[in-house]
This record gives structure tokens, C-alpha cells and sequence, in this order.
């Protein structure tokens, strides 16, 4: 159950995404020459995933949260920043669990092989799968200018939304992206723990063994 909720405005919400850093290449901010803004009201079918899959636990979940914070009066995919939110912790009696951040999806301008430059969804493809099954539209971060040297780690998929499966769990040897670098994939994520502490979650490792990292 949710005990408390913080709205983080605009400028706050950009201000902290724009401290975000490689994992790799010397952990350069990936947007420090960048330009973000937070764009309203986006269709979910203009955005491309790079990811092959979404958990159904997972946006089961962000469903609930987002009747719950509609029986508030807050709608998630349409806030004028994002938030933070406190749980009960049934385990500590009076206790929570928190701050968990819910911000909007990160989205770049993306340079593919075939020349064009998409909005390529880089955190967040839970939050835009659960709009796109509601018929919503969601506000996201969209970044502009994102140094050509340092492209996000994995391709849009080919196929688009056609090629994401809805999984239970993730079996092994399921090749989650198409990686950009083979040998240091991981190279060029974008660490946005580091400035939201828990917007990334860890998944199981499912590539093949000349992937896993």
C-alpha cells in the first residue's frame, strides 16, 4: 500500500538526468552537451523499443500503481515531473520502504544503422508498454544531441513493438537487445541508478555466455 507520495517538478527531474553517466569509456555525463526536455502527451506506438520483452509481473504491477495513483488524483503517465513514493513494509511494523522513484521514460534520438534518427526508448519500457496496452498517451525525458561516439547500447528492434513477447520470467539464453558492441556491451549504459536510485532494476542474466556481463 502506498503511505506517502512527493511530486519532483520539471526542472528537478532534468537537472538530475542530465548528471547521468556511462558505465563505461571513462563514465563521461552522456548528456552533458545534450539537450532534454520533457515532452507531453506522446504516443506509445511513435516510440521504438530496443528491448525484446516485458515481464508481466512487472507492468502488472505498474498498473496497480497506476489505479492507485489515479484514486489520488495523480496521473502517472501525465505528471508535471515525476515523484517518489513510500510503501508499508508489512515485515517492520510502521515501517516503509522508500523513496522509489517513478519518473517519466528516458528516450534518445537515435542514429540506427539505416541513417534514421528514431526516439529510442532507453529506460523505461515498462512504464510505456503499460500506456500503450491502457491506449494512453505518456509524458517522457527526451534527449537531443546525444554525442554520436556513445550511441545507447542496443539497436531498435527491426520489427518494433511486433517483436516484444510478454514473459513470465525470463528463460535462459533469451538475447534481451541486439547490442551495439559485442565485446563491451555494457560499456555504454547509461547509469541512471546513480541519479535515481532504483529506477533501474537488476535482471536476470539470460544472454549467452559471450554476452553476460
Amino acid at each position: 500500500m502506498i503511505t506517502r507520495y512527493e511530486i519532483i517538478d520539471e526542472g528537478e527531474v532534468l537537472a538530475r538526468f542530465a548528471k547521468t553517466r556511462l558505465r563505461g569509456h571513462g563514465q563521461p555525463l552522456i548528456y552533458g552537451q545534450a539537450r532534454l526536455e520533457l515532452v507531453r502527451g506522446v504516443d506509445p506506438e511513435t516510440l521504438f523499443p530496443a528491448q525484446r520483452y516485458v515481464l508481466r509481473e512487472d507492468y502488472e504491477q505498474l498498473q496497480a500503481l497506476y489505479d492507485a495513483f489515479q484514486a489520488r488524483g495523480v496521473d502517472i503517465f501525465d505528471m508535471p515531473g515525476g515523484l517518489f513514493f513510500w510503501m508499508d513494509n508489512p515485515e517492520t511494523p510502521g515501517g516503509e520502504d522508500g523513496p522509489i522513484p517513478l519518473m517519466p521514460p528516458v528516450v534518445e534520438m537515435s542514429r540506427e544503422p539505416d541513417g534514421r534518427v528514431i526516439p529510442l526508448i532507453n529506460d523505461g519500457m515498462h512504464r510505456v508498454y503499460v500506456a500503450k496496452r491502457l491506449g494512453r498517451r505518456i509524458n517522457i525525458v527526451l534527449a537531443h544531441n546525444v554525442p554520436t561516439d556513445f550511441p545507447y547500447y542496443a539497436y531498435a528492434l527491426e520489427r518494433g513493438w511486433a517483436e516484444v513477447a510478454e514473459l513470465d520470467e525470463l528463460p535462459d539464453g533469451f538475447v534481451k537487445k541486439t547490442y551495439r558492441d559485442l565485446d563491451q556491451y555494457k560499456a555504454l549504459f547509461r547509469d541512471f541508478n546513480a541519479v535515481f536510485e532504483g529506477i533501474q532494476k537488476q535482471r536476470k542474466r539470460t544472454n549467452q555466455a559471450s554476452l553476460r556481463a
